[in-house]
């Protein structure tokens, strides 16, 4: 079998960098953002982060910023377990982000990502007791991976040789820098060895998540996902989905343990993720999920998830923030 992966031309050269980020308290224009280069490794040690979509909707022109009260409380959750306080409430970082969309005239599908860091002085590796970090924002265009010839595709799995980190080690809930080494571990061997992504035991030999997205199957109309403790990042858009199933498709979830060879004999698996957003899964280890193609349920999902998070589907006014509009 060969990996999508392979056969893929070129990436297309970067996007310019946008105009501004925002750094502890206000604009700043990106090309003077700086740190000391001292500062690279120990600032990242207990650095904690959020990755947020914002959406554009071109009937309205409006960007809406898919569930950022979601994602904000998450990050002062990862910062707390990281003993970080955050200088900025969660209003005060919502109006920031706003300001910033606004600032760069972002009129496009965009990446948001707030990153909080113990700067200065301290090294993140000694920094303890609630002491406040810094907070970097920066927001570029990202567009969605759910749209035009992306919208076809899936990804070939495997099953991973690397073990997910556990609560009692690193806490898998706080979306860390350092976590991530875990993820990028299993995503390069997994690409080494020709598939486009891994997926992750725990500790228990039971399926923890992918390399950077949670995971699902579906069993004889029955949707299944690994619990919040199975290792897991506790997801926003895991539970995006597992809301939009219950509540809309109407389709039953179950969250429980899960076995790797349950993903051999599933019906559909796909990824879930901000980043990832709704990515089938076409094999894993080489056995065929299904017909080899994206299911019936994954496809209804994806074509309800781009009408919600786009904000044509009012039902979830709630989970959207204005981000940016004409005039």
């Amino acid at each position: 079998m060969v990996s999508r992966r392979t056969s893929r031309k070129a990436s297309p050269s970067p996007a310019p960098n946008p105009a501004y980020l925002w750094s502890s308290g206000g604009l700043v224009p990106w090309d003077e953002a700086t740190v000391h280069i001292s500062a690279i490794a120990w600032s990242t040690v207990s650095a904690v982060f959020e990755g947020i979509r914002a959406y554009w909707n071109e009937g309205e022109e409006e960007l809406y910023i898919f569930r950022l009260q979601s994602h904000l409380d998450r990050l002062r959750d990862s910062m707390k377990l990281m003993r970080m306080s955050s200088p900025y409430s969660s209003e005060e970082l919502s109006i920031a982000i706003t300001e910033l969309l606004k600032t760069n005239h972002a009129r496009e599908d965009t990446y948001i990502m707030p990153l909080a860091y113990f700067g200065g002085s301290l090294p993140g590796y000694r920094a303890a007791y609630q002491q406040p970090g810094e907070i970097l924002i920066t927001a570029r265009p990202l567009a969605s991976n759910m749209r035009g010839n992306r919208g076809s595709r899936g990804s070939h799995c495997c099953i991973s040789s690397w073990v997910r980190i556990s609560d009692n080690v690193m806490p898998p809930r706080a979306k860390g820098i350092a976590n991530y080494q875990n993820s990028r571990l299993a995503e390069t061997e997994a690409s080494i060895n020709g598939y486009d992504a891994g997926i992750i035991l725990n500790t228990q030999g039971k399926v923890a998540e992918g390399s950077y997205a949670c995971v699902f199957i579906v069993r004889d109309g029955v949707v299944i996902t690994p619990g919040i403790t199975s290792g897991i990042l506790e997801s926003i858009t895991r539970d995006t989905v597992i809301r939009l199933f219950r509540d809309v498709l109407k389709v039953p979830v179950v969250e429980r343990d899960v076995d790797r060879t349950e993903f051999y004999v599933a019906q559909e698996a796909f990824f879930c993720g901000t980043y990832m957003e709704i990515e089938p899964i076409l094999s894993v280890d080489r056995y065929t999920t299904g017909s080899g193609r994206p299911g019936p349920l994954t496809r209804k999902l994806r074509r309800l998830y781009q009408d919600v998070v786009r904000g044509r589907d009012k039902a979830y006014a709630q989970w959207q923030a204005p981000g940016w509009h004409r005039p």
